[in-house]
This record gives C-alpha cells, sequence and structure tokens, in this order.
C-alpha cells in the first residue's frame, strides 16, 4: 500500500506539470486542469493558500517546477525565499547553506568553498551561496531536502536547477497569462543581519527587483517577509508592496538579539506588539503552534487569543507551515508512526480555519485548497 500510494503521488503530480522543458503529462491534461481551477475561483479565495517553497511535497523545495506545480494545483501565490550571491544576485534557496538542497558535495571544483560559519548564533558547515557567482550556482542541481519524508520527491534530484528570484518571476508572469489569474509571490529576507555583517545585503536587491519587475505598489502580487524587524521597517519606508512579518513560537529576531534588544518573538505577538507590528507590515506570519498550541501530550490544543488580538491591530494572519506526512502532525492527527506517510491533516487545517485564519502556508497546496474549499462549503 505505501509503495501504491507513492506511486500515485508521482502520477498525480506528473499529470499536471510540464515544466522548464521536461514533458511532463500531456498539455491538454494540464490545461484542462488549469481552466477548471480558474472557473471554480480556486486561487482567489480568502482564506488564502500559499504554497510554501512552492508545491515541496511534489517536487524539490524552491525549484521552477516546484512552483510551477503549484500554480497549476490552483494557488495564486508561492513562498520564495531569497539568499544573495557572489556577484549581487538573489537565488531560491530556504538558506544560504546549500549542501542538503543541491548536489554541490559531487563537484570537485568546488570542494575548497566548504567551510564553517555563525549564521544567527548557529555554527553551521558546508557551501553557501554567497561564495558562489550565479553562473557556477547553475552548474548545480537541486535535491530533496527532506527524503526521509518524500523518498518519491528523490526521483527528481538532479533534475532541476536553482532558480533566481528573477527567474521565479517570469515563470509567475507567464503563467499567470497562461492560467488567466493573476499570480504572485511572497520573497522571504533570509538572515538580514548576518548578510549585512558580510556587506552583502539583500535589501537593496529585493528593491531593486521589486522596481524593474513593476511591483512596488501596495496592490503588487507580492509580500515581502521577514523574521526580523528593523529590515521590515526600514523597507515600509522605501517600497509601498505590502509587508509580512513572520514571528517564532521561540527565541528573538536575530536584529534584536545582534543589537542587544530583550525583547523576544512572544513579546511581538502581545495585543502592544502586534499594534507596533502593525504600523509596519500588514501581515502577520506566525508559528502555527502560537495559535493552537499542541498540549503535553502533542496533541492539536486550544487557540490562543492571537488571532483575534492580530485582527484587532489591524493584521491578517497567516501561519506556517502545513504538511501532510506524519511527523508533522498532531500525535492525534498521525496515521502510524511511518515518516513519509499522511496522517490526518484536514482535521488540522480545519481547525486553524475555524480559529479564523486568513490563510497559510502548506507544502501540499492541493491539499490546502481541499481543506479550504469544504471549509467554505463548496
Amino acid at each position: 500500500m505505501k509503495r501504491k500510494r507513492v506511486g500515485l503521488l508521482a502520477l498525480a503530480g506528473l499529470a499536471l506539470l510540464s515544466v522548464t522543458g521536461v514533458a511532463a503529462g500531456s498539455a491538454s491534461a494540464a490545461e484542462s486542469g488549469s481552466a477548471d481551477a480558474a472557473a471554480r475561483g480556486r486561487g482567489h479565495d480568502v482564506p488564502v493558500i500559499i504554497g510554501h517553497r512552492g508545491a515541496p511535497g511534489y517536487r524539490p523545495e524552491h525549484t521552477l517546477a516546484s512552483y510551477e506545480l503549484a500554480y497549476r494545483m490552483g494557488v495564486d501565490w508561492v513562498d520564495v525565499d531569497l539568499v544573495p550571491t557572489k556577484d549581487g544576485q538573489l537565488v531560491a534557496r530556504h538558506e544560504p547553506e546549500i549542501g542538503g538542497t543541491t548536489d554541490v558535495a559531487k563537484h570537485p571544483e568546488f570542494a575548497n568553498r566548504k567551510k564553517t560559519v555563525v549564521l544567527d548564533g548557529v555554527t553551521t558547515t558546508g557551501w553557501f551561496t554567497q561564495d558562489f557567482t550565479l553562473a557556477e550556482l547553475k552548474t548545480l542541481r537541486a535535491v530533496e531536502r527532506i527524503p526521509q519524508n518524500r523518498p518519491h520527491n528523490t526521483l527528481y534530484n538532479g533534475r532541476y536547477q536553482i532558480a533566481s528570484y528573477q527567474e521565479v518571476l517570469d515563470l509567475t508572469k507567464r503563467l499567470g497569462r497562461e492560467l488567466h489569474r493573476t499570480l504572485g509571490t511572497y520573497p522571504e529576507v533570509k538572515h538580514s543581519t548576518f548578510f549585512q555583517s558580510i556587506g552583502n545585503p539583500t535589501e537593496p536587491k529585493l528593491v531593486a527587483i521589486l522596481k524593474r519587475n513593476g511591483l512596488d505598489r501596495p496592490d503588487a502580487p507580492a509580500i515581502i517577509q521577514s523574521f526580523e524587524v528593523s529590515n521590515l521597517i526600514a523597507l515600509h519606508k522605501q517600497v509601498r508592496t505590502p509587508l509580512l512579518q513572520l514571528t517564532s513560537a521561540t527565541g528573538a529576531p536575530a536584529d534584536f538579539v545582534a543589537n542587544g534588544d530583550k525583547r523576544t518573538y512572544a513579546d511581538l505577538v502581545t495585543p502592544q506588539g502586534l499594534r507596533e507590528v502593525a504600523k509596519y507590515a500588514k501581515y502577520l506570519g506566525p508559528d502555527k503552534a502560537q495559535i493552537i498550541p499542541r498540549d503535553k501530550n502533542d496533541n492539536l490544543g486550544t487557540p490562543t487569543a492571537l488571532v483575534a488580538d492580530a485582527h484587532k491591530a489591524g493584521l491578517k494572519v497567516q501561519p506556517y507551515t502545513f504538511r501532510n506526512e506524519n511527523p508533522f502532525l498532531p500525535a492525534n492527527l498521525r496515521s502510524s508512526a511511518e515518516p513519509d506517510a499522511y496522517g490526518d491533516v484536514f482535521t488540522e487545517e480545519a481547525a486553524f480555519f475555524k480559529a479564523g485564519v486568513d490563510g497559510f502556508f502548506a507544502d501540499q497546496p492541493d491539499t490546502a485548497l481541499e481543506s479550504l474549499h469544504a471549509f467554505l462549503g463548496r
């Protein structure tokens, strides 16, 4: 049964996607699926589903294949983590360390690039985007980051390049025309303080790309994210693009730590903290545990007041991250101990819709849309 489920997942993805010149299912099938999604308005619903790193439940994350599949599944928005290259480009990677998401370790010409850095207080060893030009990164190929949970994705190891943010925007525009929907991105500035400290800041590059692509406006199909605060406050003065303040269930923003500010993420989500966030951001992106924490048995608990408090401050709330696989679900919603098997994510997602969220980030956009339409009664 396990092999059968994995096979069905792969076939489902292939039927939806023909991407980056790789044939994967008939064009007529893809067009039919797109027309169906557009006709039912799947991508335009409120609450909003954001394809977290594209559709990484089915393709290696942050690849053009992952983003395209997410859009074709029906979402209007994808999440794009951004890190800089040595020559000042922005590329889509979850972290600047790329040893776990590319085949860089198999490239002997880059063996001497491996090093250890302290990244927001965490000692990290590997290969880092800031030590490579975009052309050099293009010689690498993406691999599945969590193969223990997504063994079916290893089928695609080696097929896709690292994508620049401009390539993601170009894909978004092209698919928007094809699918007759306005599609957009949630660019996330990763490790802002760290990249500023090494003289390779992300923000000026992002501002330039947004302006060049006509996305410096309040109604732009782009929403800038960051786990740090000072950079968002600065960006609020530089662009009109909407902003989203990310928060974590633990710890503090890296810029607070670097500047000796004793406040934590917990302080940001108090009523007073939320009022401060609302002065520069329109959205709050909390860890989902800040909305519905787990109880002592790791089961889904009782909602906090965060959604109501954020709404009172004028913020829309879009938590992260919803994933179908057992290890990412509350204990009472897991189907088994199998790390790659699906549990009852529908019940988890329904609980968050009932808690009043304005959308959320999901690794399996199709499942999240199914949950949304059940909630909306469609």
